[in-house]
C-alpha cells in the first residue's frame, strides 16, 4: 500500500485562517477548551483568540457550555450533504428570496434539514442598519428554529419519535423528556394548522424568525424559508400582507425547484 505523503506547508501561509482551523482541530480532538489555554497552544493573544471562537460560533463550529468552555458545534460533525441539485436550489431560490427581502426590507434565508440540524444554503440580507446578518454555511438545531420547525412539522410522528427519542438522539445529546416532546408535538400541531412557524429567541438573543416550508409536487419537504428579524418586529411579520409575500415567495421557489432532482434529504 502506498503511503500517503505528508502536506507541506503551503509558501505563503495565510496565517489567521491556519489559527483557525487549527482550533477545530483542538476542539474536534479534546472535547473543549479554555481561551486562555487555546491562546497558549496557538501562542496568540487572549482577545485574539477570542476574535477567532466568535467567528466559529458565528458558523456553527463552536459553542460555550455552561462552564464557559468553548465545545465542538453541530457544524464540526456535520457530514457533506452530498446532493448536487441543492446547487440549483439555491440559484433558482436566490430571486424570489431577492424580491422577498426587498419588499419587507427584511433577512431572508434558505435552509435544508439534515436530521436534526437545519443547514443555511444562502442568505439576502435586509438594507437597513438593524438587521439579522449572514448566516450561510452555518449549522444550527431544527428544535428552535423557525424553519426548521416548518419542516418537522411535516414528519409522521414516528420520524420526530426517532428523532428525539430514540437510542441514537440519547447518544448524541438531542434527546427530549416526555413533557418537552409532548410541548414540542403540540407546537409542532399549530404549525400544520397555520402552515408558518415562529422562533422567539429560540436560537439567538434578540432575533424573532418566521418560517415556511417549501414541498415538491409530492408534498414532501425540500427547504424552509425563513425571515430573520430583531425581535421586536417579528410581530409585524405576522400581519396578512407580510404572510401573503411569504406564502407567494414560498409558492415560487417551489414551483421553480419542481424537478426529478429536488427530492428531501
Amino acid at each position: 500500500m502506498k503511503k500517503p505523503a505528508l502536506q507541506q506547508k503551503p509558501p505563503y501561509p495565510i496565517e489567521s485562517v491556519d489559527k483557525a482551523l487549527r482550533l477545530l482541530q483542538l476542539l474536534r480532538d479534546g472535547g473543549g477548551i479554555r481561551l486562555t489555554a487555546a491562546a497558549q497552544e496557538l501562542q496568540i493573544a487572549p482577545s485574539t483568540a477570542h476574535r477567532l471562537m466568535a467567528m466559529l460560533i458565528y458558523r456553527g463550529f463552536a459553542l460555550q457550555d455552561d462552564s464557559r468552555r468553548y465545545v465542538a458545534g453541530p457544524a464540526l460533525g456535520m457530514q457533506a450533504i452530498g446532493a448536487p441539485w441543492l446547487h440549483d436550489l439555491r440559484r433558482r431560490a436566490q430571486e424570489p428570496m431577492e424580491v422577498l427581502s426587498s419588499q419587507l426590507d427584511e433577512t431572508v434565508n434558505l435552509v435544508v434539514r439534515v436530521g436534526v440540524n437545519i443547514r443555511f444554503l444562502n442568505t439576502v440580507e435586509a438594507s437597513r442598519t438593524l438587521r439579522i446578518g449572514d448566516r450561510s454555511g452555518t449549522v444550527i438545531p431544527a428544535f428552535g428554529a423557525s424553519s426548521g420547525k416548518a419542516l418537522l412539522a411535516l414528519e409522521p410522528e414516528e420520524r420526530l419519535d426517532m428523532l428525539y427519542r430514540g437510542h441514537a438522539s440519547r447518544l448524541a445529546g438531542t434527546e427530549l423528556s416526555d413533557l418537552e416532546f409532548e410541548h414540542f408535538s403540540r407546537e409542532l400541531a399549530n404549525v400544520r394548522r397555520l402552515g408558518y412557524a415562529l422562533s422567539r429567541e429560540e436560537t439567538e438573543s434578540g432575533v424573532g424568525a418566521i418560517g415556511v416550508a417549501v414541498l415538491n409536487p409530492q408534498n414532501k419537504p425540500v427547504a424552509g424559508i425563513s425571515i430573520a428579524t430583531p425581535i421586536g418586529r417579528l410581530a409585524s411579520m405576522l400581519e396578512p400582507r407580510h404572510l401573503g409575500l411569504l406564502f407567494h415567495c414560498r409558492d415560487e421557489i417551489a414551483s421553480l425547484v419542481a424537478t426529478p432532482h429536488t427530492d428531501p434529504i
